[in-house]
């Protein structure tokens, strides 16, 4: 009675089961008149071309076997491991352990610049000179093949615009040491030079300040050269900085160590600029400093400490015998002598 008693739906003559619980369909019972014919296997719909979606809509998965075999790898085979791993498609696992890198600067200056003697101290009219921008020449050849090298990976790279931008970066790189800010530092200085640059500024305060360029900044040194792929290429460019600064350093107590906030000085430089060519995302920044043999060593701050106080110890006192105790504490007595 309770199957006759299911909700039917008239689907092209045939009363066909909505899959409504039992209990449900008793209310809509039908006249017990009409015939119900059973169906099983229940089609949605009559179109057939709508089976494949509906199959696809079913994603089979195979469910564990909850076999302690099978759940602990220890326990099995190195045959059953080797067709477990081939069956989920995965690969062997490699006995070391490898490591992404990124390299965005190279460890060294390749093919460093080698300043003429006395550049700075002699004009170009002069016999020394001269000589000076003849040697420039000689070099200028393998500069200009790099700087087209250069333009092949940025069309809109120009001489002037970037002897502009180095200087630019050359201040905020110094602005960006005096406040120890290394977030900053590290935008405008490579990973080769920023422990270079840091080294021993901690407990110090210093007051740097850019006034003037004495002469334009010019580029004298230009290479490529590429690492561990032909396409990994990196660009150093060698920009000369003849400038007029302050400079004044201060110990963690505020005694001045080095430098002056009043007088000014002649700072020649040779600044290495770095740019990695294949990275689209690449900067230039400073990347080294090139000191010349010949130009004067700078004076080096000797180091400020706080000398130890003395502690006062005393002496160690000997230690008194015990009869020496005794004949201390006892009263001494009084004696008299008669004479006959």
């Amino acid at each position: 009675m309770l199957f006759r008693c299911v909700n039917p739906v008239l689907t092209r003559g045939k009363f066909l089961q909505n899959n409504l619980p039992v209990l449900i369909g008793a209310f809509n019972c039908p006249n017990n008149s009409i015939q119900v014919e059973q169906i099983r296997q229940i089609t949605k719909h009559w179109d057939p071309k709508w089976k494949k979606e509906r199959r696809q809509k079913v994603i089979k998965i195979k469910l564990p076997t909850f076999d302690e075999k099978d759940d602990d790898p220890t326990e099995m085979s190195k045959e059953e491991i080797r067709s477990r791993m081939k069956e989920q498609g995965l690969l062997p696992q490699k006995p070391w352990q490898e490591r992404p890198t990124f390299i965005t600067s190279t460890t060294s200056v390749f093919e460093s610049y080698i300043p003429p003697e006395g550049d700075g101290k002699y004009s170009a009219i002069s016999k020394e000179g001269a000589k000076q921008k003849i040697s420039f020449l000689d070099k200028k050849r393998k500069s200009l093949m790099a700087i087209r090298k250069i333009k092949s990976f940025d069309d809109l790279f120009k001489t002037s615009f970037f002897l502009e931008e180095a200087l630019d970066i050359y201040q905020k790189a110094h602005i960006a040491l005096t406040s120890k800010n290394e977030d900053e530092i590290i935008k405008y200085v490579t990973e080769h030079a920023f422990p270079k640059m840091t080294h021993n500024i901690m407990n110090k305060t210093i007051h740097w300040k850019f006034l003037e360029s004495l002469e334009p900044a010019r580029l004298v040194h230009a290479r490529t050269t590429d690492v561990l792929t032909k396409e990994n290429i990196f660009a150093q460019l060698t920009v000369r900085f003849h400038t007029q600064q302050v400079l004044a350093i201060y110990d963690r107590f505020g005694r001045l160590i080095q430098g002056s906030e009043i007088l000014r000085k002649d700072v020649l430089e040779y600044i290495v600029f770095e740019k990695h060519l294949a990275n689209e995302y690449g900067v230039w920044r400073v990347h080294d400093k090139i000191i010349p043999s010949w130009m004067a060593p700078t004076e080096i701050a000797e180091g400020t400490y706080v000398i130890p106080k003395e502690e006062h110890v005393p002496e160690p006192t000997e230690p008194h015998s015990v009869e020496a105790t005794l004949t201390e504490n006892t009263p001494k007595e009084v004696t008299s002598t008669q004479s006959s």
